[in-house]
């Protein structure tokens, strides 16, 4: 199997979570591009190229001002298109004083950006998770993480659950007996794959049982859903046993969240990993997302270790293949998703 995934430029990535462009702007690199993002006074968010038209200087270190971002070497200004609209000490504009800017979406608490060709980005290819537009029923907090691998890396350890029992074992996971007979289903889709996987008539975990209070085994499920290139959204939660949870995850009193995790790859060794987790149990407590947050946090501290683990061993021997297992159903349809996507945008480049 193939380590590492090209980057694919022509597709929308998540860039920041809107709360993230408050009154300063904003540098990321992303896909190998340094970027920044700011908030205008009229409340548009701009994404341009990290390096004025002028004298190279990074705009990031501006400030943003009532027309747009303020380079902080000679003042020029430049609105969320790109173009200057202020050259202090000079009457005349001319069209050449322009940063690139990328095609940006801010929808459902993200920045959406498109690194591409402009003429390709489609809107409607965003992907919807509409959950966080849900706040009462689905109150949900969220983080942005700086990974020291390769963003592919994250879709792998989404892909493939059977490493809870060992990475996760003191949270979210179950042991190892009872990750080993899972019933699991896999359907490859036109841009990437869905699993749902059960785990029946086990003891909950800690997590379960600090939101739920059960006190007799639980029917688990697991429902993932992987969107090339970056995206992958998750359905997790549990059922006493003898409430017919594999014909219903819906009912009340169930222990159930809804995540949304995006890997934007930063550059080939490196990425940013956003995620939201939301629960959907406990809605009058106030607490119980933040309870909710406490526990699923740590649960990513310890899965960072080992992906940057990975990365650097993989780095050592790039040469070296890896072997797949009978668990690696998923994983191995989300690589040929990704592997699908880079060669239909290099045709539609071409054309």
């Amino acid at each position: 199997m193939q380590h590492f995934e090209p980057l694919i430029e022509n597709a929308w990535y998540v860039a920041a979570w809107s709360s993230e462009l408050r009154d300063k702007p904003l540098a990321r690199q992303i896909l190998n591009q340094n970027v920044v993002l700011f908030r205008d006074s009229f409340g548009r968010v701009g994404v341009l190229e990290d390096r004025c038209c002028h004298r190279a200087a990074p705009l990031a270190q501006g400030e943003v001002v009532a027309g747009g971002l303020q380079c902080g070497y000679h003042g020029m200004t430049f609105d969320v298109d790109g173009q200057c609209v202020a050259n202090p000490g000079e009457p005349n504009i001319s069209s050449k004083m322009k940063v690139q800017s990328f095609p940006i979406i801010e929808r459902q608490n993200f920045v959406w950006v498109w690194m591409g060709e402009p003429s390709l980005a489609e809107e409607n290819d965003i992907v919807d998770f509409p959950f966080h537009k849900q706040g009462e029923e689905w109150p949900f907090q969220f983080e942005r993480y700086h990974i020291g691998c390769n963003y592919m890396l994250i879709i792998d350890n989404l892909m493939d659950l059977s490493h809870l029992a060992y990475v996760h074992r003191r949270t979210i996971g179950d042991s190892a007996s009872n990750h080993a007979k899972v019933e699991m289903n896999v359907e490859p889709t036109e841009n990437g794959v869905k699993f749902l996987r059960w785990i029946l008539d086990t003891p909950p975990p800690p997590t379960f049982v600090k939101a739920m209070g059960f006190k007799t085994n639980v029917d688990r499920w697991s429902d993932f859903e992987y969107l090339a290139p970056s995206s992958v959204l998750q359905w997790a939660g549990g059922l006493e046993v003898g409430r017919n949870a594999q014909k219903n995850r819906h009912q009340k009193g169930a222990y159930s969240m809804r995540m949304f995790h995006a890997a934007t790859p930063e550059t080939e060794h490196s990425c940013h990993y956003f995620w939201s987790v939301a629960n959907g149990y406990r809605q009058d407590d106030p607490h119980a997302a933040t309870e909710l947050y406490n526990e699923i946090a740590p649960t990513f501290d310890e899965d960072v270790k080992m992906l940057e683990a990975q990365q650097r061993i993989l780095e050592r021997d790039p040469s070296q293949a890896l072997i797949l297992r009978q668990q690696d159903e998923a994983l191995s349809f989300a690589r040929k998703a990704i592997r699908n996507l880079a060669n239909k945008t290099v045709l539609n480049t071409l054309n």
